[in-house]
């Protein structure tokens, strides 16, 4: 398969200072991460609150600047184009915040909102921009007439369907979901989840799910990238990370998650500090099974199409396989055969 997108060394930190202004280290948000996104695939990228992994969607799309490394988007190198010539990139990638109550401008109208970038890449011509919009809003379930509302008369899982349809008016080739149905109900997470299937099949969309719920992850995804600390510590096929995780802590990650039916040794400590990471392997302060030597360097990612960053991977204990019963996905199954009709949403409706 033909790789749309490829990370190589990248590396982002945040400066932090004193009251003072004085410098007292930087935060290493993400630190040296590789890896590539075939096209038509669904990567996501997981991970605890703070690991880096929304700063790694920022920099894929270069919203942030990398310190170093390469970020090449259909074979363009990102950190090397113009203004004008990433201007003209961005047609083709865009993305999804969290927050769909600040994610959307309250002075503009959901048309003005969505119409947006339908003229500032010249999609269509100006009188057909209103056919367009509306032809959005019937995609992602919302009726046409609502075009002419403010976002603040619309509830999350409807202003979030808003920002889906402008990120798809101009015809992109990558999305980036930056946690997109976190901020929402369970019952609406359903129907925006099976929106989002659905949208990634009929555009033939690649699309980097960034998430903590991996009941959500493990319905979703083709392949899984498990963060750390700034680093990836494990990359692979869902199906394979999710029965047979080869790091410790894709192990904890698991364990945790309520019905998987996994079990793994508790994780000790708390997370290091990202300002001073430890030295060699950065879990090894937590990991129950760390060794002398994973103090001594930084493990590579290594191991073919399900690799790991741990000295030890092949000779840990056999992980205790999950359980038949998926609660979090067998949840999402629930929710999403209750709502049937789910693209349609009534005048008025919650969601």
């Amino acid at each position: 398969m033909t790789a749309i997108l490829q990370l190589a060394d990248v590396a982002r930190a945040f400066p932090v200072r004193d009251a003072l202004g004085r410098s007292r280290g930087a935060v290493r948000a993400v630190d040296g991460v590789s890896l590539s996104v075939n096209e038509g695939q669904v990567l996501a990228i997981v991970g605890e609150s703070g690991c880096g992994k929304s700063t790694l969607g920022r920099l894929m799309l270069r919203l942030i600047e990398a310190d170093r490394g390469a970020v090449r988007f259909m074979g363009e190198d990102l950190r090397t184009l113009s203004a004008s010539a990433l201007r003209r990139r961005r047609r083709d990638m865009q993305l999804i915040f969290q927050d769909p109550f600040a994610s959307l401008d309250p002075r503009m109208t959901v048309e003005e909102a969505v119409a947006e970038p339908l003229r500032l890449h010249g999609i269509v011509p100006r009188a057909q921009e209103r056919d367009r919009v509306a032809e959005l809003l019937s995609r992602v379930g919302l009726r046409p007439e609502l075009a002419r509302r403010w976002p603040h008369e619309f509830s999350g899982g409807q202003r979030q369907r808003i920002a889906i349809a402008r990120a798809l008016a101009s015809r992109p080739r990558l999305i980036v979901g930056d946690e997109p149905v976190s901020a929402l109900d369970v019952s609406v997470q359903a129907q925006v989840i099976n929106l989002l299937q659905d949208l990634i099949r009929e555009f033939r969309l690649t699309f980097v799910l960034i998430s903590h719920d991996l009941g959500v992850v493990r319905h979703i995804a083709d392949r899984v990238a498990v963060m750390y600390l700034g680093r990836i510590v494990e990359d692979g096929p869902t199906a394979q990370v999710f029965r047979a995780p080869r790091h410790p802590y894709t192990r904890a990650l698991l364990a945790a998650v309520p019905g998987q039916g996994g079990k793994a040794a508790p994780l000790e400590g708390d997370v290091p500090s990202p300002i001073d990471p430890p030295s060699g392997c950065r879990f090894r302060t937590r990991c129950p099974f760390a060794e002398a030597a994973c103090a001594q360097s930084i493990p590579p990612l290594e191991g073919g199409m399900h690799a790991a960053a741990c000295f030890l991977q092949d000779r840990l204990p056999p992980a205790t396989p999950p359980a038949e019963h998926d609660a979090g996905g067998d949840r999402l199954r629930r929710l999403q055969a209750f709502f049937n009709d789910r693209h349609t949403i009534p005048t008025g409706v919650t969601s």
